[in-house]
């Protein structure tokens, strides 16, 4: 063996212990480029094979010659005399290569495992695309889709963020992490509880709207260990380090339970509910509480309604006890539906929607006499139409409803009430009488 080969070897066997590369996988890869480069040499075989002793490191260039089945028929050693030198420089851009593959590979395997994690980088750059988490050995990515709206990240500040996905790309693997998961808050929790580390307390859902507020439900595992407690802390001041660290996001932890309903009482906290009704079929939860407690119980723009529906998995339908008793005592009949309209002689009428001859001002006058009202019909302006008061009236089969209190010809919305069920608002309703979340 020469010494030039000696040190070749000696080599390669110290990049296997310091890189984790193996030998054969560098020889394997290294022929492979050494018959690329013998090809582009004037006169070379149109097919050849390069082996390299791994025990003397000698390399040896082998012409073939095939047959139509594609088998050997002739084979010749056409190694070049100055096979050395090619051989030397291939050597080298191989083993770099092979150097980079190994390190992205074990970069990529690092963090392969760790989707759901939670890491802390340094912000590197930031765009109106995405932020650049400087993690240590790689780069992470937080694009604006899972960036907390409202949230500057400054240059160089230390931020926590949660792991959503791990690609494997040619320049090494993308780690992609997100401010806005619910799975951040459940990871902050872990680090400042050591009861839900340890498995005593557990989260069992979670509901987020990032940057404003965060619903937590904890069950514990020990009879001992009051879970909510154990996340709020002293003085909550275990709570207080969650909320820092999500930039003054409001975090509410209530007790889990198995009983829907005691469930769903617990998720519209701080407001306190008088009664919750289910309905399995229709997976809607109407919810009773007091007038006062009406507009707690819904959130500001139904932010609370909307939480406590994602945390429990029921459609949440808030109402008053004054709405329901109203609703109870008849008034949530069916209205039909239906518009006033002026008609080609300037007279308003009553036109179904679905279709039919429309009912005339003259016979809602004439049949307010019978007592029966028209339905979901207010009466017409008849002569002043701003001072006017609608009285009730009735149609021959027509089903009966209760007058609107509008003055004046109502909207084709305000004509057609909802029925009972739907009849509360949206849960963006602010501080009206129902929500639906």
């Amino acid at each position: 063996m020469s010494p030039a080969n000696f040190e070749f070897l000696d080599a390669l066997g110290q990049i296997e212990r310091d890189r984790g590369i193996s030998v054969e996988s560098i020889l394997e890869s290294l022929a492979t480029a050494l018959v690329a480069a013998y090809k582009r040499r004037p006169g070379a075989a149109e097919e050849a094979v390069v082996t390299v002793d791994p025990e003397s490191g000698e390399i040896r260039v082998y012409g073939q010659e095939l047959d139509e089945e594609g088998n050997v028929a002739r084979e010749w050693d056409d190694t070049p005399d100055d096979f050395g030198r090619i051989a030397a420089q291939t050597a080298k851009q191989v083993i770099l290569q092979r150097i980079r593959e190994a390190e992205r590979d074990l970069k990529y395997e690092e963090y392969a495992g760790r989707e759901g994690d939670i890491v802390t980088g340094i912000v590197q750059q930031t765009d109106n695309r995405y932020t650049l988490l400087d993690l240590g050995k790689v780069e992470a990515l937080l694009p604006q889709a899972e960036q907390v709206p409202y949230e500057r990240y400054e240059h160089g500040a230390r931020l926590k963020a949660y792991i959503v996905e791990v690609r494997k790309t040619t320049k090494g693997p993308q780690i992609v992490v997100s401010r806005s998961h619910p799975g951040l808050v459940k990871r902050l929790f872990e680090l400042e509880v050591p009861e839900i580390s340890s498995g005593v307390v557990e989260i069992r859902a979670a509901a987020r709207e990032p940057g404003h507020r965060t619903k937590i439900a904890v069950w514990s595992n020990d009879p001992n260990v009051d879970p909510v407690g154990a996340c709020v802390g002293a003085r909550g001041s275990r709570v207080r380090m969650v909320t820092n660290e999500l930039r003054g996001e409001r975090i509410d932890v209530v007790p889990f339970a198995d009983d829907p309903v005691e469930f769903i009482q617990a998720a519209l906290q701080p407001a306190r509910v008088r009664e919750v009704r289910l309905d399995d079929e229709t997976g809607i939860a109407t919810v009773v509480v007091s007038d006062y407690q009406l507009s707690l119980a819904i959130g500001k723009e139904g932010q609370n309604a909307r939480l406590a529906a994602r945390l429990t998995g029921w459609r949440v339908d808030i109402k008053s006890e004054t709405q329901l008793a109203e609703e109870e005592a008849g008034y949530g009949e069916e209205w039909a539906e239906g518009e006033w309209v002026e008609n080609a002689a300037g007279e308003m009428v009553w036109q179904p929607a679905e279709g039919g001859e429309a009912v005339s001002a003259a016979q809602w006058s004439a049949a307010a006499a019978g007592g029966a009202p028209v339905p979901g019909v207010a009466a017409p302006e008849e002569h002043k139409p701003d001072d006017a008061e609608p009285t009730p009236a009735a149609v021959a089969g027509a089903p009966t409803a209760p007058a609107p209190d509008a003055a004046t010809a109502p909207a084709p919305e305000a004509a057609t009430a909802p029925a009972p069920e739907a009849a509360g608002p949206a849960a963006d309703g602010g501080d009206n009488a129902g929500t639906t979340a």
